[in-house]
């Protein structure tokens, strides 16, 4: 059963964000993103558990990266998260159509990709801004309904949401979002998934960065269902300012797993080594602090960490 939530605490925090946004906007972007780096820096200092189960992982990814390396990588991926919060305060006031370009270099956009009346499944990563690709695309007119699950406090949902879907773009939760989904890929649309996120037991174990990781079987059996092409994208920070490199990592076509002895795996696998390989670019910033390897195949130990 879900946790009875204190009404008058959520007003409480939803006023609060709501003081602290109209006080960062009293200041450029890029000042606010130097304290939100500074923010981060003492979050790697204080906040033990996350700061391990970044390095956990760090380690585990990367055997062969020195430790001081890896620290370096731990204290920039939270301070991108922080980072995060700030762009997203930003994003409806400085990406529209007459200013995207001063913000974000398209990379790769191929014309597939942009096509309104084809269906396709858009995936991305913890990595970056993710939350900038479907905005933008929405910014160019681009219809796409994203799959999220809501922030527990339903106050400062409404108002996440609102930002996030000021230039059109759809979200949708995603408890009972299947029907929606295969609605909409019926009709040619399009749909984004986060696609590195834990799957539990019941998900298919696929490598990602040498381990074996858990990870959503639905993507590729939507993928198989429709013969819907699979695009792969990111928006990595540009020397950690408000400017992104915005685009494709990967198109995997229906074509590339027509002949594939186990199609779903094929997917699957493919387009987590896609999200490796865009990590691999620049490894901090990733959310290393998140449970990704949380469930580990049958008859092997969990990790430390997590």
């Amino acid at each position: 059963m879900a946790k009875e939530r204190n009404d008058l605490l959520d007003r409480l925090v939803y006023f609060a964000l709501r003081l602290v946004a109209m006080a960062l906007h009293c200041f450029p972007v890029n000042l606010n993103l130097k304290t939100a780096k500074l923010i981060g820096d003492i979050m790697y200092a204080v906040d033990r558990r996350h700061r391990e189960r970044a390095l956990g992982n760090l380690r585990r990814s990367f055997p062969n990266m020195s430790e001081r390396q890896r620290r370096v990588l731990a204290r920039r991926s939270m301070q991108h998260l922080v980072m995060l919060g700030i762009e997203v305060l930003f994003t409806t006031r400085l990406i529209r159509l007459e200013t995207y370009a001063h913000y974000c270099e398209l990379v790769n956009m191929q014309d597939a990709m942009l096509d309104p009346d084809r269906g396709l499944i858009m995936l991305t990563g913890h990595y970056g801004n993710w939350e900038i690709l479907g905005y933008v695309l929405a910014t160019f007119g681009f219809e796409t309904t994203s799959i999220a699950r809501p922030l527990d406090n339903p106050y400062v949902n409404d108002w996440v949401m609102g930002v996030r879907e000021r230039q059109g773009q759809r979200i949708i939760d995603k408890k009972g979002a299947t029907t929606e989904v295969t609605d909409l890929l019926e009709q040619g649309k399009a749909v984004g998934f986060i696609a590195d996120q834990n799957a539990g037991p019941k998900g298919m174990f696929v490598d990602f960065f040498g381990r074996q990781a858990s990870t959503y079987k639905s993507i590729g059996l939507l993928a198989m269902q429709y013969k819907t092409p699979v695009v792969i994208g990111y928006a990595r920070r540009i020397k950690d300012r408000f400017q992104f490199k915005v685009g494709v990592q990967e198109i995997i076509q229906p074509a590339d797993w027509a002949d594939q002895p186990d199609p779903l795996r094929y997917i699957t696998q493919r387009y987590t080594h896609a999200i490796e390989q865009m990590v691999g670019d620049d490894p901090g910033q990733y959310l290393w602090v998140h449970r990704r390897w949380k469930t580990r195949p049958k008859g092997e130990e969990p990790e430390a960490f997590d």
